[in-house]
């Protein structure tokens, strides 16, 4: 763990950096004085992903002085499609790692100070004190309502940004003035209404979009200069090619930064977000079938029925030759399946297919088992030859 290191007060830039930061220091609206701002600058970056890859490239190469960075996995072989900080030599290593190297060769001026721990309500508040601007780089709700309410209570802004397939939103939340997150989301989706990333994929290039609008309005804050997205949220749709922006009102009565707020501290944002919800998906669990038991039933002929709970461009990546009914699908195709034989539900890990289970078991089926890690466990555990995604 980092510890905390003091910026001086009145830093100079060496002839090295007036050279590299020449085409900053000739625009008026940013200048040596500008560019000093920006040296003396504390910004923590939640996450060394998609979001986190282009934002932390283009704040270190702007000469941002200290850049924070908060992570706790490794790099895998899908996160390169969109992860532009780590390369294919990264595979297995810790992203803190893979991303200090990278910013540090871009910029050898740059204090980078890693935090290799899971983002939670026991360390946020200490965290985040010690920074001047929290970008928020995150992909699950729980987090991105622990930055909102720990930026809240640390008077920090929150550098605000989410992606999913071909859309993407990005504002700045948590300033004296402006709503924070939970004034545009007062309650969390219901569990499993939003797939993840991993669930339903996301375009390549649409996180160095919302990234670098993320990198930009840090800078703006720090410089003071231009128009922040304080009030505003921006809408990105990269199919279409069209930004719309949505006027967001600070909520007088919001729990976290309203007139008279009851957020005092920080809470459990598993159970907060429907993490609870997943009661239901532990029971579907107490019947697992592993990958290897499902092989030796298969081998010896036992008469089961194979049902893939995921999306149709899914199965054409791999499958097991299953009898394919989307999870979103099943309460209108139901009929389809016969409830007195015994059927082994299954998805890309396991998640969707818990939650396939533990619907058909309210409908009436007994002979129901998931299948443990999905494709993923079958294609690491039993035929290696299988594509992954």
């Amino acid at each position: 763990m980092a510890t905390l290191t003091e910026v001086q007060s009145s830093p100079t830039l060496s002839n090295d950096e007036i050279l590299r930061y020449s085409r900053h220091l000739i625009m008026p609206e940013v200048g040596m004085e500008g560019q000093l701002k920006l040296k003396s600058a504390k910004v923590l970056c939640i996450g060394a992903g998609g979001l986190g890859s282009p934002l932390a490239l283009y704040l270190a190469a702007a000469g941002v002085g200290t850049l924070g960075i908060v992570d706790f996995d490794v790099v895998d072989y899908t996160n390169l499609q969109r992860q532009i900080i780590h390369s294919t030599s990264d595979v297995g290593r810790p992203k803190l790692d893979s991303a200090a190297e990278k910013l540090k060769a871009i910029n050898p001026f740059l204090n980078i100070r890693k935090f290799e721990a899971r983002l939670a309500s026991d360390n946020a508040l200490e965290l985040f004190r010690q920074f001047d601007i929290i970008a928020d780089g995150t992909d699950n709700f729980p987090t991105r309502y622990l930055v909102n309410d720990a930026c809240v209570l640390t008077g920090k802004p929150n550098v605000y940004g989410s992606i999913f397939r071909f859309e993407g939103q990005a504002s700045v939340f948590a300033t004296e003035l402006g709503p924070c997150y939970r004034c545009l989301y007062p309650e969390p989706p219901p569990p499993g209404l939003v797939p993840s990333c991993a669930e339903g994929g996301v375009l390549g290039i649409l996180p160095g979009l919302v990234g670098v609008i993320q990198a930009t309005e840090a800078i703006k804050l720090i410089l003071g200069k231009g128009d922040p997205l304080i009030g505003r949220l921006l809408l990105v749709d990269a199919l279409g090619m069209k930004f719309r922006e949505l006027k967001l009102r600070k909520n007088s009565d919001c729990p976290a930064c309203g007139t008279h707020p009851t957020i005092k501290k920080l809470i459990d944002y598993q159970e907060f977000c429907g993490i609870r919800g997943e009661e239901a998906i532990a029971e579907a669990t107490a019947s697992d079938i592993q990958v290897e038991e499902l092989k030796k039933r298969l081998d010896r002929g036992d008469d089961l029925f194979i049902l893939d709970v995921r999306e149709p461009h899914e199965y054409q990546i791999c499958n097991l030759g299953g009898y394919l009914i989307p999870v979103g699908d099943l309460p209108m195709r139901v009929n389809e399946l016969d409830s007195s034989r015994e059927i082994v539900a299954h998805c890309r890990s396991g998640g969707r297919s818990a939650k396939a289970v533990n619907f058909l078991r309210q409908a009436g089926f007994k002979k129901i088992h998931n299948l443990a890690g999905g494709v993923l466990a079958w294609a690491d555990r039993i035929d290696p030859s299988m594509p992954k995604y």
